[in-house]
């Protein structure tokens, strides 16, 4: 609620300069032609000829094309290769993987051809601003002759005119050759953009229509073929042509700097010396006790950096290369192989036993697949066998387990483990009866899909174990545990992240399986007409999509607001030599700017604009100055306290009766953590408004006053000697400022005494006054000077008979009935 006022507040105040910034991002009128004055005329045509000059000179001189026409000639080949590949009847019979391959293909030509636009773009904005301020400025120059006409002004003037009106005539002649030659450029640039989408929606079509004879008899059953000999007409040159395909789309892909690549590559760099310098150490400090690591994951990890190394770098171009060729990615999952079964934990063999070792192998028989491509019998043939060789091996690794709740392993691991097992099973059948009928596509996306996600499954287990081993051995490092995050969170946050790099990999394993599977496309369509779709009530227009990344963008801003507030609190501010109450004050006002910026990105990321709701925000700051006055001053109050900072975090105060230490400074309110135990939450405008006593605003000094009285009869020199003698050797008495012995005055039945001391123990002082009162009496005790306690004297006198007896028969006075 606190950050939805303070938002509020700072967009009120910002309604006229977002208004005014709608003004200036509204497209401009053109600009009509205005004579130029006659007393004007020398020095604008100076400037218009100065101006003439140097776009002429840009003209001649400058190559506003430069690499964009081979940039542009190389998008044409790539997409006129690919066009040229297969005819529209053969794309369909193609395998779906090399399909998606040629998808993906195709996408990074687009995406190519998207950023030589915007570089078009630029390179032709120049030329284009220069064309359209000649041909305005030289509308005011005809306009000025026009005028001209018409008067009597001088000879001279008029051949000004004229040159000034010619020479901006040849700098648009002049820029008339490079705006041909762009106009040219973008005409190719349009056409290559239809074909890019012709080939994009060809190669939609031809994954669609795969996907629809997975529901239906492709082949005849595996007891009727007829020629099982028979080869693929011109295999050799399609495969040929399919290889020569994919080594150019990894090369141009290579070639282009597509944004994360040079990341990756830094990252590989530095990640395989810092891996070899860990086990170095590890190595060498093997012997000391201290040093033996935790858990047998951490200790594979550290002992094998160039395996850790291998199979960090495939991830990381999974992940940082979403978009690479599907080829490389193959490969990235090949060179994994040997790192994921050397970083197995011992507890994933006693789960999975001989599994990883034969999900490895049925995954390179997968690969080899294509090598028999060329004859659909062999092809089919393959696969079967493929996949009665899985399901017989999943049935042995079943009965390996009976009764020992998956290989020894028991819990909730061991039984999803078990159920995988079971559900591979099924699928399996179904391939292997889907082949022998006929329907092959299916059979093939079955087999192909257990065996793939189970080898993936494999490679993101190994991943996240060598991701937590690292956590773990970066957290029990000494330098690491000595900072407050570490301290206070340090199990807490290596755990959190160690549990979303598992929910990660399982997210990530779930798309990889559905992709696999052929049900992915239709679920990501499906989920993007449902998340994009929009509601609209007049000209009020949202979406799912845009609620959904306004509450992510939220909830990151908080996140990340909170975070840097701790780290200045307790790691940054307190490093640096700041005034008092600085640092709080930075580190509250950056939380709550990050806040606001958070919130503006939120709305901006979700699509709103934030000069068009600049009449919203207006109307919010009437609504705030008219009904939530108090609020405002209370928020006010808090910007005015974090900049003058007469109360701090820490500080002992008295507010309006309330004692106590404060807590925390917010935007609207203060609180007080009193020394009963009980938070009292104090509005700003009160700690302005009221008086406040701030016992520690510059310093911890506290006054001990301790008042006391000594019989009458006693010798007051002595007695102000011993208390001042017993007061100096008090622990926690300060010597500066020295304390006073006063004689107050003569009691009813003492002398008193007064005992003004300090202490710069403000947190102690009453343990000290306590234990200065007890020395006191223990001092006057010792020297037999007594402490009076109060005395009253009471008098008897005694009454005669004769008067007691008028008293008692005195009459009482009559009572009036009526009251006055």
């Amino acid at each position: 609620m606190r950050l939805l006022l303070a938002c509020l507040v700072l967009f009120a105040t910002s309604v006229a300069v977002a208004q005014d910034a709608t003004t200036l991002l509204s497209p401009a009128k053109p600009k009509a032609p205005e004579a130029i004055a006659l007393a004007e005329i020398p020095g604008r045509a100076d400037a218009d000829e100065r101006y003439a000059e140097e776009v002429s000179l840009r003209a001649a001189r400058g190559n506003p094309l430069g690499r964009l026409v081979s940039r542009l000639a190389a998008i044409e080949q790539s997409v006129a290769q690919k066009n040229g590949l297969f005819a529209y009847g053969e794309l369909r019979t193609l395998p779906v993987v090399r399909l998606e391959s040629m998808e993906r293909h195709w996408k990074f030509d687009a995406r190519q051809y998207a950023r030589w636009r915007a570089d078009m773009q630029a390179a032709v904005a120049p030329y284009a601003e220069d064309a359209a301020e000649l041909s305005l400025r030289r509308a005011d120059w005809d306009l000025t002759r026009k005028e001209m006409a018409s008067d009597s002004t001088p000879e001279a003037l008029r051949s000004r005119v004229d040159g000034v009106s010619a020479r901006l005539q040849q700098a648009e002649q002049a820029l008339s050759s490079p705006l041909a030659e762009q106009i040219g450029l973008g005409r190719r640039a349009n056409l290559l953009a239809a074909r890019i989408q012709s080939g994009q929606q060809t190669i939609n079509d031809a994954i669609a229509y795969s996907d629809r004879r997975l529901l239906r008899l492709d082949a005849p059953p595996l007891w009727r073929v007829e020629n099982p000999g028979a080869l693929r007409d011109d295999i050799a040159g399609r495969l040929t042509r399919e290889i020569q395909s994919e080594n150019s789309f990894v090369a141009q892909y290579a070639a282009a700097d597509m944004g994360n690549q040079r990341l990756l590559q830094a990252l590989q760099l530095l990640l395989l010396p810092v891996l070899l310098w860990v086990a170095w150490r590890h190595r060498r400090r093997g012997v000391d006790p201290s040093a033996v690591l935790a858990t047998d994951a951490e200790e594979r990890v550290i002992q094998r950096p160039f395996s850790t190394w291998l199979l960090l770098s495939m991830i990381g171009v999974l992940v940082l290369e979403p978009n690479a060729p599907l080829f490389v990615h193959q490969i990235a999952m090949l060179i994994a192989l040997v790192p994921v079964l050397r970083l197995m934990p011992q507890q994933g063999r006693r789960l999975l036993g001989p599994w990883p070792y034969l999900a490895t192998a049925f995954y390179l028989l997968q690969r080899l697949s294509v090598l028999l491509m060329a004859s659909d019998y062999l092809y089919r043939l393959y696969y079967l066998l493929l996949a009665v060789l899985a399901l017989a091996a999943t049935a042995w690794l079943l009965w390996r387990s009976r009764g020992q709740r998956f290989a020894g392993v028991a819990g909730s691991a061991g039984r999803l483990v078990h159920a995988l097992a079971w559900t591979g099973v099924a699928v399996l059948v179904v391939s292997v009866g889907a082949n022998v009928v006929g329907n092959v596509s299916l059979a093939e996306m079955l087999a192909s899909g257990i065996i793939e996600s189970g080898y993936f499954a494999l490679v993101l287990y190994a991943a996240v174990t060598v991701f937590e081993a690292l956590l773990r051995r970066l957290g029990a490092r000494r330098g690491v545990r000595r900072l407050w995050l570490m301290r206070r969170h340090g199990g807490t946050l290596l755990e959190t992240l160690a549990r979303w790099a598992r929910v990660a990999a399982v997210i990530g394993w779930f798309a990889y399986t559905m992709s696999r599977f052929r049900v992915f496309r239709p679920v990501y369509d499906t989920a993007k007409a449902i998340v994009t779709h929009r509601f609209e009530y007049g000209e009020l227009s949202v979406s799912l999509g845009h609620v959904l990344v306004f509450c992510i963008g939220v909830v990151l801003a908080v996140w990340v607001a909170r975070t840097l507030r701790a780290l200045l609190r307790e790691e940054v501010l307190p490093r640096m030599s700041l005034p008092r109450g600085v640092g709080n004050s930075v580190a509250s006002l950056s939380y709550y700017a990050l806040l606001l910026l958070g919130l503006l990105a939120a709305l901006s990321a979700a699509g709103f604009k934030i000069g068009q709701l600049a009449f919203l925000f207006g109307a919010l700051g009437v609504g705030i100055g008219l009904g939530l006055q108090d609020v405002v001053k209370n928020f006010v109050s808090g910007l005015i306290l974090m900049f003058e900072r007469p109360v701090q975090p820490g500080d002992a105060v008295d507010i309006s009766g309330t004692t106590g230490r404060v807590r925390a400074i917010g935007m609207r309110a203060t609180t007080v953590r009193t020394y009963d135990g009980a938070d009292v939450v104090v509005p700003n405008g009160m700690l302005l408004a009221d008086k406040v006593t701030n016992w520690t605003l510059t310093d911890q000094n506290r006054r001990v006053d301790v008042d006391l009285g000594v019989a009458y009869g006693s010798d007051v020199t002595r007695v102000m000697q011993l208390l001042q003698e017993t007061t100096r050797a008090t622990p926690g008495i300060a010597d500066d400022p020295a304390p006073a012995v006063l004689f107050t005055g003569f009691g009813a039945s003492s002398l008193d005494f007064a005992i003004r001391a300090w202490t710069h123990q403000f947190d102690d002082w009453s343990t000290i006054r306590s234990d200065l009162m007890s020395r006191l009496y223990a001092a006057l005790a010792g020297a037999d000077i007594e402490i009076p306690f109060p005395q009253q004297d009471v008098h008897v006198r005694t009454v005669s008979e004769d008067v007691l007896r008028s008293l008692v028969a005195r009459p009482e006075p009559p009572v009036d009935p009526a009251p006055r």
